[in-house]
């Protein structure tokens, strides 16, 4: 009797030679089973951050290339809403602005443009949230140190520590993968768990 091609590759797939996908997706599984020991942390935040932004207050967010868009990722999800309705929060990717972007890199160069922005927007009790992949990332390291400054928390995702991100915050969040795309992968895990808790401990949905 001859085997239906569905069955007779779900029975070959265990044999055959692993692929660089499935390398890739066996390192974003072992990232996520490492990273499992930052939750207490990022559930800490949520409340921290659903406190702030319940009373008025505002999140900040940066990050260059792919951690620009985990950073408008997590903006997105508190403007709008994560998965279910709610009041919409005040929360600003300092990425956003194209023209603020531009004519701060141009008049004062590309390491001041969040900073400026974080001089701009933020207040003490506020929130600011840094994503980078490396943790080495200059405008943004210079955007936590300005918000220190300020009076505004700053927290750091990035990739392993110890980095200069980490160590310019008040808190950060370490993932430990090689591959940058692995990085990336895991910080998006960490804006929905993030979100997570800041709508649970507001009693949305629940």
């Amino acid at each position: 009797m001859s085997v239906p091609a569905r069955t007779a590759s779900r029975r070959t797939g265990s044999s055959r030679r692993a692929s660089r996908q499935d390398l890739e997706l066996e390192a974003l599984a072992d990232a996520a089973l490492r990273f499992r020991s930052q939750t207490p942390v990022i559930a800490a935040w949520g409340r921290r951050l659903a406190r702030v932004l319940d009373s008025g207050g505002r999140l900040l967010a940066c990050g260059n290339g792919g951690s620009a868009a985990e950073a408008q990722h997590l903006t997105a999800e508190l403007v709008g809403r994560f998965e279910r309705d709610r009041r919409p929060f005040a929360a600003i990717p300092l990425h956003g602005d194209t023209s603020a972007v531009t004519a701060i890199g141009n008049d004062y160069g590309a390491e001041t443009v969040f900073a400026r922005q974080v001089r701009a927007h933020g207040r003490p009790g506020d929130v600011l949230i840094c994503l980078s992949t490396s943790g080495r990332s200059g405008n943004v390291v210079a955007a936590a140190e300005q918000a220190r400054r300020l009076g505004v928390t700053a927290w750091a995702i990035t990739g392993p520590g110890p980095n200069p991100l980490a160590a310019a915050c008040d808190d950060a969040i370490t993932v430990d993968a090689a591959s940058a795309a692995t990085v990336q992968e895991i910080h998006l895990a960490a804006i929905h768990l993030l979100c997570g808790v800041v709508d649970q401990t507001l009693g949305v949905g629940g």
